[in-house]
């Protein structure tokens, strides 16, 4: 460890110097980070890591980068404060790939951000091959060097006549046209195979005939092999020239006495004229480029027929057609009823076994029957009606894009192929195919060398992506519909394909998403990115990247107030003999959670049959209750399909309308059937990584409900009681104690026009967020703002006499957050962070009569391994109150914990969506080539 003494002696080429760092929790901190290195930065949750890290070393190379902009730029940014550090030396650019998903745009796509669609418009824009949709046959323009070169492919000597057709909309005005031909300089015609003098046609000496086509004679020449670099080829191409523009982009050539052949400059094949192919053509982001119909957004707004056919096991006659079901609408079924299609309809049969032309007539309709789309179109005429909009908003959602099919490209750039592929095929093949397909693609010479360096970086990027774990994805996923994880890898990926040297690189928790195999792979990219020459810091928890890492840095020794100091510097081998380090305790051994005396049996359960949703394959599994299940896997096995997209919408469907079998639709062949023991449970919830809520005024007090009770007692103070305050005035969200510039926000922003707006503290209450009388009221020496500002351990102890209050900030403390402030914002919260809020919360509700099934999506993100077994003992608290947990998890801690343990796989993407194991984890790691298997039986081992 280097000591803040040494730090002027070292060398900002060698190292990055931050010098007295105060940044929220941190005291003063030195420490020296080695340049063109692996550096994690581990520590507990709160510890401290992001703000050094991120808020201090992040925030400052930014400064830095704004301080070297043009002062008319600099002039939007004089407010911008810089992070309290004494200073820092050594400092290169810097990129910070985070966990947040910054991109919400819901047109950008794998593709688009990577630029792999950029790359891919401009191969098809340059190499790609029209093919006509009618006949199959390539769709060719013809150039005028394409005619000179038919020309001398023939015999020395040949006879050859450039002529151009004539059309003529009006027969009765030949004359005219002719002798507007001959005022051009044109002197003959040809028809049939005779010439026809024009002078001649307008003295009346010589007839044609009307029906036949004629062409204008251009020029007649003979073919001189020993001339093609004579003048005498220039007059070729020039008499070439003018017949394409006389024939409006036709010419042709006659051999005489052998035949003719027509060429066309118009880029058009049986009877279409299709674009040439450009950049911006395949380009859904452009106007030109988007299908016309939905914009290039790959949906439309339309009549949804999951919301018009809810349960598709009914019949007609059971009603399955929700629309109808009332007395009002019911005539239109009538005529089903009486026998009002040919043949008859089966108004018996379930709606999921009609064929796919029953199906038509249902919403075509047949006969005396209207069909639903016809209903809906006689709602849209009754719009001054409110029960009609009523029902139209009811039935409508975003459905797929008839005319381009989801593909979000104009319908003809499916016509462009290169290797026999458009560049829709592309953009829905898994990475790892796309890979296969590069590798094989074949080229002619020409192609090839136009398309080397495209091709070079196309392959770099792809192998990028695969490498970090990604292959299974393709480059139309949308960006918004990633995991925090995904994501970052993608930002990595995009990294990587840039060859960047001498930057700064921090990833904020890598590893978010990755099972075990993934990670080593991560490891690889990490070292392979640090040696190009760039300085790697990684914060993180993992023991696999931790082994990696040239440097460890650990934040500690607690977290919130305890912690913010530098606990230990040096290589992995010197941390396992650190003291003091709750990361060596726990990688040695010392410190951990015994696993369970005991594994929990179970009885009731749920059973989910027949699931094909996304790479799903016709998945059946059991999912016990009242017990810990967790679902793990490789990523992109399948694991968040299973449970968030099919398991957690069937119980949702099931609580609302209470049917003991409830079909799931999952838009492919198959249909998730669940069943079992629902009457066993009586909710569900899905505690995933979204944000608790957009609003800043939310907090763990407001959201736990200690804010009221810290209000009254605040109402119960001699000088609140003296004013007639009452508990609105000690609210931030109220007129009557709320600050009045910043409306209790405790900020101010400042729009920056063509920059990110910048938030900055309040300047009427310097970020308290109540008016100054409001402040002048205390409770145990403290004012609200004071209070607000304390973290939970704090907390716990000033509030130790209040029973309510120590109660619930106790629970607080057990899942883990006993270092976050009581008036942080919920929406500043990480992922990991605000599912142990929900935990808490429904650990605080003790609903023991009312058995609950929780879905918990990987919590431990942002754990270190210590509150990872604080998290652990919180849900085993749940489990023991009779509630079901669920989680989807890939921490090996978590899984060692199990009562019950489901892998998926056995790869990612297509190779995956199987259940290669359902069982107690002690019979997990009996099993020979299991991924999750080799990792277990490591850790139980130890």
């Amino acid at each position: 460890m280097v000591v803040a003494s040494m730090l002027d002696k070292l060398s900002p080429k060698d190292f990055i110097i931050i010098k007295g760092a105060s940044m929220h929790n941190l005291k003063n901190l030195s420490v020296a980070i080695p340049r063109n290195q692996l550096v994690v930065v581990t520590g507990l949750s709160g510890s401290g890591k992001s703000s050094l890290i991120l808020d201090t070393l992040f925030v400052e190379a930014q400064r830095m980068y704004i301080e070297s902009l043009s002062a008319y730029a600099r002039q939007f940014l004089g407010k911008v404060e810089k992070p309290p550090v004494d200073s820092i030396r050594g400092l290169a650019p810097a990129i910070a790939i985070q966990q947040h998903l910054v991109n919400k745009n819901p047109r950008s796509t794998i593709g688009t951000v990577t630029e792999l669609c950029d790359y891919l418009n401009l191969l098809y824009a340059r190499i790609g091959t029209t093919y006509s949709p009618i006949s199959g046959q390539k769709v060719k323009k013809d150039s005028v060097s394409d005619v000179v070169d038919y020309i001398y492919q023939q015999e020395h000597g040949t006879k050859v006549l450039i002529l151009y057709p004539m059309v003529i909309a009006d027969k009765e005005k030949i004359m005219d046209k002719l002798r507007v031909e001959q005022r051009k300089g044109f002197t003959r015609i040809m028809q049939g195979n005779k010439l026809f003098d024009i002078e001649t046609l307008l003295e009346g000496r010589e007839q044609l005939d009307l029906d036949q086509p004629m062409y204008g004679l251009v020029d007649r020449i003979v073919v001189k092999k020993e001339e093609q670099d004579h003048p005498y080829k220039y007059r070729i191409a020039d008499s070439v020239q003018v017949a394409f523009f006389e024939g409006m982009g036709t010419a042709v050539v006659d051999l005489v006495g052998l035949g003719r052949k027509t060429f066309s400059d118009r880029f058009e094949l049986d009877g279409i004229l299709f674009e040439l192919p450009t950049v911006h053509f395949f380009s859904f982001n452009t106007p030109h480029g988007a299908c016309k119909s939905c914009e290039g957004t790959g949906q439309i707004v339309h009549i949804d027929e999951k919301k018009v056919v809810p349960n598709p096991e009914l019949s007609l006659v059971a009603g399955a057609i929700a629309p109808w079901n009332g007395p009002v609408m019911r005539k239109w079924f009538s005529p089903l009823l009486g026998g009002g299609t040919t043949p008859r309809f089966p108004i018996h049969t379930p709606y999921s076994s009609l064929t796919a032309a029953q199906k038509k007539i249902l919403w075509q309709g047949s006969g005396d029957f209207a069909g639903i789309y016809a209903f809906f179109d006689f709602c849209s005429t009754q719009t001054d009606k409110i029960q009609y909009r009523v029902l139209l908003s009811r039935y409508r959602g975003k459905i797929q894009c008839p005319a381009c099919r989801g593909t979000r490209v104009r319908s003809d750039a499916h016509y462009v192929k290169i290797h026999n592929h458009s560049i829709v095929d592309l953009l829905w093949m898994p990475i790892h195919q796309l890979i296969v397909f590069f590798d094989d693609i074949a080229l002619t010479e020409r192609e090839a060398h136009i398309a080397q360096r495209i091709l070079s970086e196309i392959k770099n990027r792809l192998r990028y992506l695969a490498e970090v774990g990604l292959g299974y994805l393709t480059l139309s996923r949308p960006i918004v519909t990633l995991s925090g994880g995904e994501h970052q890898r993608i930002k990595l990926a995009t990294a990587l394909g840039s060859p960047l040297f001498g930057t700064i690189y921090i990833l904020d928790e890598p590893t978010i998403g990755l099972h075990p195999r993934d990670t080593v792979q991560l490891v690889k990219i990490l070292l392979d990115l640090k040696n190009q020459g760039n300085t790697v810091i990684v914060i993180e928890h993992e023991e696999l990247v931790m082994r990696a890492a040239d440097s460890l840095i650990e934040i500690g020794p607690e977290a919130g107030a305890k912690g913010g100091f530098l606990v230990f510097q040096g290589s992995f081998p010197a941390l396992l003999q650190a003291t003091g380090s709750h990361t060596a305790q726990y990688i040695n051994g010392i410190a951990t959670l015994p696993l369970p005396s005991h594994r929990r049996s179970w009885r009731n359960h749920l059973l989910i049959m027949q699931a094909s949703l996304h790479n799903l394959k016709q998945v059946t599994v059991t999912i016990p209750l009242h017990v810990l299940t967790v679902v793990t896997g490789v990523s992109g096995s399948g694991k968040s399909t299973l449970i968030k997209e099919v398991l957690y919408p069937a119980l949702e469907q099931h609580f609302a309308s209470t049917l003991e079998k409830v079909q799931i639709p999952s838009g492919q062949k198959a249909e998730a059937t669940l069943s079992g023991d629902l009457h066993a449970i009586k909710a569900v919830e899905l505690v995933n990584q979204s944000p608790l809520g957009k609003s800043s005024r939310s907090n763990p007090a407001t959201y736990l409900g200690i804010y009221d009770y810290i209000r009254d007692l605040f109402v119960q103070a001699p000088l609140a009681r003296s004013r007639n305050y009452r508990a609105g005035h000690f609210s931030f969200n109220s007129d009557k104690g709320q600050c009045a510039s910043c409306h209790g926000e405790g900020q101010q922003k400042i729009e920056m026009q063509f920059m990110a707006d910048i938030y900055l503290p309040c300047e009427s209450c310097r970020g308290s967020r109540f008016k100054p009388e409001i402040l002048e009221v205390t409770y145990g020496g403290k004012h609200m703002a004071e209070v607000l500002h304390m973290t939970v351990e704090e907390a716990s102890v000033f509030f130790a006499d209040h029973g309510p209050i120590g109660h619930k900030l106790k629970l607080l403390q057990e899942v883990g957050l006993g270092y976050v402030p009581l008036g942080q914002s919920v929406s500043s919260l990480s992922g990991g962070e605000g599912q142990r809020l929900k935990l808490a919360y429904y650990l605080e509700k003790q609903l023991v009569d009312q058995p609950i099934l929780f879905i918990f999506d990987e919590p431990t993100t942002g754990l270190h391994m210590h509150d990872v077994h604080t998290l652990l003992i919180a849900i085993h608290a749940l489990v023991n109150q009779g509630h079901t947990v669920i989680v989807i998890e890939h921490n090996i801690d978590v899984m060692r914990h199990a009562d019950w343990l489901i892998d998926l796989g056995p790869g990612g993407g297509e190779q995956g969506g199987q259940v290669v194991f359902t069982g107690r984890p002690e019979e997990l790691i009996k099993i020979e080539g299991n991924h999750t298997a080799y990792f277990l039986k490591q850790k139980m081992q130890q």
